[in-house]
């Protein structure tokens, strides 16, 4: 493999159309006055592909990173045979994000969280020596914890307690990975706050979610993966969907494979799909809403206690603001989806009968919905559908290890109501 140059790119702030450089680790417009996302505007318009084995980096062209790390995978996109003839589809495509050797994909982590953490990292700072801080449910944390393991990036996880079963890993990782809890009862916004409280130590710094453009553009490379294999911009994009962050990333990247001028000029409708009974931006969507509706907090902990999926349990996703959610749809003519536990469990029972290999149950929503949609005639039979799995092959990489994995356990667990100096000294103590 070559020798890697950073990538060249400015920042454009969304609401004002502001272009500006990155400092290193901007997440926003300083000079911008209302909530809005900032967007990468690469120096190369057409994409340049490398091989295999730059892994995930294989799209660096659009990817805002500072040098490569090891140890990194690509999505793969692989035309469907039986599921697509079970749906009646003529053109269905799946974007596979895990381990199923197979088609090639090599996620051994087996989720597409791997897409964000290995392009965070990679912009960060060679010479930062704060520590990196992530809240998740789950997914997300362990692709971070893996990447930051290998590549002995200091990193505090803030995890919901009921949700640590996730924190799953092929061996012991480096202790520079260190992970907090909200203690049993809480979900992701609690995690997200306790986090919050952890980032007012000077020795911590965010990663930023869907701010960071290095998230959303490593997220992106599952619609890249998509139109470079099948030859041009899908029509419909299906994904299951806890921040909305991924369709976000998608249809940025169908934006600047417009700009490319090779693989078409249409827009992806985005169809993105929520477990009930936690639906929050379905709930705001079908209410023509900008603005996320009210939602009591032991209402949304308990809904998010029901679901399967439970990394779809983002109760403050960047769907309001300026370049979210809400714009994408609009922007797509597209829409968002439920489907039940039931019918998501359906639907990865089906996906593995059909195409061979176990699907996490946030991509089982999304199949669940793209039955339903089919079956009401929502979907033309002729058109390019790209389904983004954006988990899955953890029972086979399980299976082939022999069951053999590695769980991290909280370093410290915290009450709902703990506050900032007990968690300020408990996690300077951790990094001492």
């Amino acid at each position: 493999m070559e020798r890697f140059t950073p990538t060249r790119y400015t920042l454009t702030c969304v609401a004002s159309g502001r272009e500006f450089e990155d400092e290193g680790w901007t997440l926003d417009d300083p000079e911008c006055g209302e909530p809005s996302l900032v967007r990468a505007r690469y120096a190369e318009r057409q994409l340049n592909v490398r091989d295999d084995a730059y892994g995930i980096y294989r799209f660096c062209d659009w990817l805002p990173i500072r040098r490569t790390l090891r140890g990194s995978h690509a999505p793969v996109t692989y035309k469907s045979r039986k599921l697509a003839e079970y749906l009646g589809l003529e053109n269905l495509y799946i974007t596979f994000s895990g381990y199923f050797p197979e088609v090639g994909a090599r996620m051994t982590t087996c989720s597409f969280k791997e897409t964000e953490a290995y392009n965070v990292c990679a912009r960060r700072a060679e010479g930062e020596e704060r520590v990196l801080v992530v809240a998740s449910a789950g997914n997300t944390a362990r692709a971070f914890a893996k990447v930051c393991s290998d590549n002995r990036i200091p990193l505090l996880l803030s995890v919901p307690e009921d949700n640590i079963g996730a924190l799953w890993f092929e061996e012991p990782l480096d202790p520079c990975v260190k992970l907090i809890a909200p203690c049993c009862g809480g979900d992701y916004f609690d995690a997200i706050h306790l986090s919050n409280l952890a980032l007012s130590s000077p020795r911590c710094y965010a990663e930023g979610g869907a701010k960071n453009v290095a998230r959303r553009d490593g997220m992106g490379t599952t619609v890249l993966s998509a139109a470079t294999a099948i030859g041009e911009i899908p029509d419909y994009y299906f994904q299951a969907v806890g921040s909305g962050t991924g369709a976000i990333a998608a249809w940025e990247a169908n934006l600047r494979l417009i700009e490319d001028g090779r693989f078409g000029n249409k827009l992806m409708r985005l169809m993105v799909s929520q477990n009930a009974p936690f639906t929050p931006m379905y709930d705001a969507w079908r209410a023509g809403s900008r603005e996320m509706l009210p939602y009591d907090a032991d209402q949304a902990r308990a809904d998010a206690e029901a679901i399967d999926a439970k990394v779809l349990s983002n109760r403050k996703p960047p769907y309001s603001l300026h370049g979210g959610l809400y714009d994408a749809l609009v922007a797509t003519d597209g829409d968002v989806l439920v489907a039940t536990n039931e019918e998501a469990r359906e639907a990865r029972r089906l996906f593995e009968e059909l195409e061979g290999v176990d699907i996490y149950s946030a991509a089982g929503v999304a199949l669940a919905t793209l039955i339903r949609a089919v079956r009401e005639g929502r979907v033309e039979r002729d058109k390019i559908v790209m389904l983004n799995v954006t988990g899955g092959g953890e029972e086979r990489f399980r299976r082939e290890r022999g069951n053999r994995v590695w769980n991290l356990r909280p370093h410290r667990v915290f009450p709902l109501d703990a506050d900032k100096e007990q968690v300020v000294r408990a996690v300077e103590e951790l990094f001492a």
